[in-house]
């Protein structure tokens, strides 16, 4: 029985991937931030970032009901299993009966002698039955459903490191818009500091009316841009406390006190391409889908053979309760069925090629996802890539800008040069300051999406691999 199992058995499709990615980070030996792979978050070495993404894994509902969904398809899984193994039912009855004289029974019953109208039945008996799996029908129903409820722990954990991954991205983003106030608060200072030496100059009669509102104007101008920055930071801090399965507002005071943002760890190591075949959890989704549709096949090719069954019962029924235990009580019966769909006008073909349609489904789709992957590694490591060359370029403009800033003060201070170029100083330095702080968190948040993409977050052993079929068959002529 073992060996008769049609459909065809399932073997991985063939994906052509490079050995290596275009933008792989050389990985550092010894290098002081390094980050492994299935708890990145530690290399960050930020003990708020670690604390807010191990409760966010912790707590998140959306997790939670991803859990709740995979003990839902084991529980479908076990019951496609317990299909091949035989059903045992016992049943107790004791029923009063009136017999109709009206009936069909009773106006034949009622006219013989001994005819009684009224009677007890009472009736104990356990029943059987069992149907066959010769040509594996139910064997690849059990091996879809095993793929699929091992389909559903993928997309589990593929929430597991979204979550991960969201709930160190907001914690970036918080980190960011603090930077990018602290920014704009100098700033305002610094023009404020400005308005009040020309407010000063002007009574002296040096600077005109003119530069006091130019001045003025430029320190509304900063004050209007802090609004928006904290709207955004209010938003990353909700969005965070949602993440931890809490109430918007609920950890708020953690996360209150400015900090810099922590700069992304290096790799400690990677493989190629060819590993996201293993670690992506959408990856792993996919294959297990392809395979229960591969099973799924299968089971529509067993409907072209026989099915077998085999039933029994065995029971005691009397009219009178004290005669249950004699033997004339006892009965018993033993069946063999066989059912065979000869004639149904197409029907099974029709199923075969619908399963083999959703077979070719989802290995259309199982390859799209591995490209898709694919391109989002490529993404994020060539932003992290890109974004750290532009941080080192930035910090070194910084220097200069701030070097030129307070050339541009003394300048002014001496009446050698007039309050726009200070003005121009003072906004070329902000500017350039707001644009480093986007930029380290976009380096971090990019480092972030390079561990997710990688698949990293999980241990891959986990995810189980859905049993296979040992021999395949073709379906007979019709």
């Amino acid at each position: 029985m073992g060996g008769c199992a049609v459909g065809a058995d399932y073997r991985r499709p063939e994906v052509a991937l490079t050995a290596q990615y275009m933008h792989a980070v050389p990985v550092v030996p010894g290098a002081a931030n390094v980050a492994q792979i299935d708890r990145w978050w530690q290399g960050f070495d930020d003990a708020a970032m670690l604390r807010v993404v191990e409760r966010a894994l912790a707590r998140n509902l959306d997790l939670e009901q991803a859990r709740a969904r995979v003990l839902q398809s084991r529980a479908v899984a076990r019951a496609a299993g317990a299909a091949l193994l035989p059903r045992g039912d016992a049943n107790v009855s004791a029923n009063d009966v009136r017999q109709s004289l009206l009936s069909p029974i009773g106006e034949i019953g009622h006219a013989l002698p001994g005819f009684a109208r009224n009677y007890d039945d009472y009736a104990i008996g356990a029943a059987a039955s069992w149907e066959i799996d010769l040509f594996g029908g139910l064997r690849r129903g059990r091996e879809a459903a095993l793929a699929e409820a091992n389909a559903s722990e993928a997309q589990a954990l593929g929430v597991q490191l979204s979550v991960a991954a969201d709930a160190a991205d907001a914690y970036l983003q918080v980190r960011a818009y603090q930077a990018r106030l602290g920014v704009a608060r100098h700033q305002e200072q610094v023009q404020r500091d400005l308005v009040d030496l020309v407010s000063r100059r002007q009574h002296e009669g040096v600077s005109s009316k003119r530069e006091l509102n130019q001045v003025a104007a430029a320190l509304d101008g900063v004050r209007a841009s802090i609004p928006p920055l904290q709207a955004a930071l209010d938003a990353q801090l909700n969005r965070l406390d949602v993440l931890m399965g809490a109430q918007a507002g609920t950890y708020r005071d953690e996360l209150a006190a400015d900090a810099p943002i922590p700069s992304p760890p290096m790799l400690a190591s990677h493989d190629g391409p060819a590993e996201l075949l293993r670690r992506r959890p959408d990856v792993l989704a996919a294959e297990q889908r392809l395979i229960a549709a591969n099973a799924r096949i299968g089971a529509a090719i067993a409907d072209y053979y026989p099915k077998v069954s085999l039933s029994a019962l065995f029971g005691v029924d009397s009219l009178a309760s004290g005669r249950l235990s004699s033997g004339d009580a006892v009965q018993h019966a033993i069946g063999l069925g066989l059912h065979w769909r000869l004639f149904d006008f197409g029907r099974v073909d029709a199923d075969v090629a619908q399963a083999h349609g959703r077979e070719a489904e989802a290995l259309a789709a199982y390859r799209s996802t591995v490209l898709r992957a694919t391109e989002e590694v490529e993404n994020a490591l060539s932003e992290l890539m890109q974004n750290e060359a532009r941080a080192a370029t930035l910090q070194r403009q910084i220097a200069e800008l701030g070097t030129a800033r307070t050339l541009a003060q003394q300048s002014y201070d001496a009446g050698v040069i007039n309050l726009i170029e200070v003005r121009d100083a003072d906004r070329d330095l902000l500017a350039a300051s707001d644009q480093l702080a986007q930029t380290q968190a976009g380096a971090a948040r990019a480092a972030v999406a390079s561990f997710r993409a990688l698949g990293g977050g999980w241990q891959p052993q986990t995810v189980p691999v859905a049993a296979t079929a040992t021999q395949s068959a073709a379906p007979p002529a019709r």
